[in-house]
């Protein structure tokens, strides 16, 4: 399987209690949701795909000539929807399906692109994802942060909003430091096989799960093995609060 062979599936719903009706917020003339397909599209992705859970989500990509599909309105998470979505499209088990985020309209095709090729480099794992090197001690201990620690394959050994790896002798001192090597924070981009996606939903929560509140972990605990690409940059800010999105604005005005 070549690297152009996927699918990106961008989940979206219209529940935010930070930003009501996010998925349609104004960017510089074109909703938010429209904004990632095209990002996506910027990849050699075969087709970028909106996963909807409200008709005017759908409306407002087929204006904009992006596919959607309508998904039902009780899904616990994306990845419940995604999973619905490659029944709606008839994806094939082995096919590789991308799954960016609907509040990344900055997010560079390339790291798209490295998901992807990634997870046909690597038929012993489920899903693939992206970290980057952290160079700043309070996002190493910021919970918001996810941090991950992988093996000499690069393959996840564990994810966590801790501190991890967490350097005994360097926090043992009066100033903290960062560890070396850098630690690494997770992105929350991933590649899966459909055929796992559409597994995924009906696997037990893992307890590691509840505690971390970090969907992946309910695939390690299951055994599945998570191949991690590491980026030599961070991606481009998401959009979560009011003033995330006056950022986001901003940068498409300087840019335009």
């Amino acid at each position: 399987m070549t690297a152009s062979a996927f699918t990106v599936l961008i989940p979206a719903r219209m529940a935010s209690t930070r930003l009501p009706d996010k998925p349609l917020a104004d960017l510089e003339g074109l909703p938010m949701v429209v904004r990632v397909a095209q990002r996506a599209l910027l990849s050699r992705a075969q087709r970028a795909v909106v996963a909807a859970d409200d008709v005017r989500i759908v409306q407002a990509c087929q204006a904009h000539g992006i596919e959607a599909v309508l998904t039902r309105t009780d899904h616990a998470s994306g990845s419940d929807r995604l999973a619905e979505t490659c029944e709606i499209l008839g994806l094939d088990g082995d096919d590789i399906v991308v799954n960016v985020q609907g509040d990344e309209p900055l997010l560079d095709p390339q790291m798209i692109e490295s998901v992807a090729q990634l997870l046909t480099e690597r038929p012993d794992c489920s899903m693939s994802t992206v970290a980057h090197a952290l160079d700043n001690l309070a996002e190493f201990t910021n919970p918001n942060v996810v941090k991950v620690v992988l093996d000499r394959q690069n393959t996840a050994l564990y994810f966590s909003r801790a501190p991890i790896a967490w350097w005994r002798d360097g926090f043992a001192q009066a100033k903290p430091e960062l560890p070396h090597p850098a630690p690494l924070r997770h992105v929350g981009l991933y590649g899966y096989r459909a055929g796992f996606l559409r597994q995924f939903p009906l696997l037990e929560v893992a307890p590691l799960e509840r505690t971390e509140s970090l969907e992946q972990l309910r695939a390690m605990w299951h055994g599945h093995r998570i191949a991690v690409h590491i980026s030599d940059h961070a991606p481009g800010p998401g959009v979560d609060t009011p003033e995330d999105l006056e950022r986001v604005r901003a940068w498409l005005r300087q840019s335009m």
